[in-house]
């Protein structure tokens, strides 16, 4: 069986890699009297690589080859990744992707043709990169009514805040220090503010309780606005501060789904996961707590999930893997306002009237705590509200809020 690569940058070349290092193995685990990798597409050239020779920029030569039975796609982005496998789909050939926004924002729509054409789409590598997930929630847990998931879904943005809760750093310190190991891109845009761990969580959502779940339904803030003030309140008040990604089902059938800084209990399986490691949590009704853990990105990680699709893919071309979800809605996701939880507030230039009338506001909130605070600080850990009720009450005393975090509630 021949495969073909889409897109030759740092995870397909790694596909590339891992299949000839390991290639007896892959093969064997297989079931299949052999898979050569025939085309690698990609606009670039690639001289002195042993692959040269299969590069092409003609997408037509993949999806009209009947040889070609697997291909795998690790362009990234949504266009022309969407349209190249969908028609490799409609081509009769399974696909493997690593895309994270091309399952997000079109996942329903590929896996139903998958359905149609008898072939598989697979994506195991497009949530935790080398850590197992999408496997796992769709065979191992299938038992379960799963009532939650939540996790550390970028290792960028954990490892940022390691650096600031641990060693006191700035953001923008610590964004340059993650940029200059290589964990952050030139442009951290997705990353820092929380589009790709909302791209994951929609994914999980989708996984976990049947139905897509779109990108443009999940609230979504990321870390720029954190402070070492913000980690030294939440580390006196017995919490870590993390960017988390959570869906969970509601009592009326709807699911809520946010990204956004949360203070997790110290106590929690997720406040101890720190640097560039990701850590994701599904809480099942026969299981409990279940936690998948490792690193979330990197060549060798993601590549090893790629290719185990790949031999899925190759053990079942005679028949259809049982994995899909059922189309969203825009009333399945409901908005935050409905979604009540504890929320952890902070001031700066506060009077002693704003102190009172806060206080007031908030009858039974906990002050909290920090080394250094000055007199015209103050930080409040409330009882549960709506975030919406919180924010009113706030405008209605003047006072100057300068960060906003919900508390998760292990």
């Amino acid at each position: 069986m021949d495969l073909a690569i889409m897109g030759y940058g740092v995870v397909g070349s790694g596909v590339a890699r891992l299949l000839e290092k390991n290639y007896d193995r892959i093969v064997a685990n297989s079931t299949q009297p052999s898979l050569r990798l025939r085309y690698i597409l990609d606009l670039r050239t690639f001289p002195g690589d042993p692959n040269e020779a299969l590069v092409t920029k003609d997408f037509r030569r993949i999806a009209e080859d009947p040889e070609v039975g697997i291909v795998v796609e690790t362009m990234g982005g949504l266009h022309p990744a969407y349209e190249f496998v969908l028609q490799c789909l409609e081509a009769g050939k399974s696909v493997v992707s690593s895309n994270k926004e091309l399952v997000a924002e079109k996942g329903c729509d590929l896996l139903r043709a998958a359905e149609k054409h008898n072939v598989n789409f697979l994506f195991e590598a497009s949530v935790g990169g080398g850590i197992p997930i999408i496997r796992p929630m769709s065979q191992c847990l299938a038992a379960n009514e799963i009532t939650e998931v939540a996790g550390i879904l970028n290792g960028t943005t954990n490892f940022i805040l390691t650096k600031m809760i641990g060693d006191g750093m700035r953001f923008a310190d610590a964004l340059r220090l993650a940029q200059e190991n290589g964990y952050a891109e030139k442009d951290p845009t997705a990353d820092i503010e929380g589009h790709d761990a909302c791209r994951k969580i929609c994914i999980l959502a989708a996984l976990a309780f049947g139905r897509h779940v779109y990108p443009a339904q999940v609230r979504t803030e990321g870390i720029t606005r954190l402070t070492p003030e913000d980690a030294a309140y939440a580390d006196t008040a017995g919490y870590a501060i993390k960017l988390l990604g959570r869906a969970a089902r509601l009592p009326d059938g709807r699911i809520s789904a946010r990204v956004a800084p949360g203070l997790v209990p110290k106590g929690s399986m997720l406040a101890g996961v720190n640097d560039v490691f990701n850590a994701i949590l599904v809480r099942g009704d026969a299981t409990g707590d279940v936690m998948f853990y490792g690193r979330g990105a990197g060549q060798w990680p993601t590549a090893s999930a790629v290719v185990a699709d790949v031999i899925d893919c190759a053990k079942h071309m005679e028949k259809k893997k049982l994995l899909g979800w059922e189309p969203g809605d825009e009333r399945y996701v409901a908005p935050p306002e409905e979604d009540p939880a504890r929320y952890y507030v902070r001031f700066a230039g506060v009077t002693q009237a704003h102190r009172l009338a806060l206080l007031q506001a908030f009858p039974g909130a906990e002050t909290l705590r920090r080394e250094g605070a000055g007199p015209d600080e103050l930080a409040l850990l409330l009882r549960t509200e709506t975030e919406d009720e919180v924010r009113r009450r706030i405008a209605e005393t003047g006072a100057g809020l300068e960060a906003l975090i919900g508390v998760y509630q292990a």
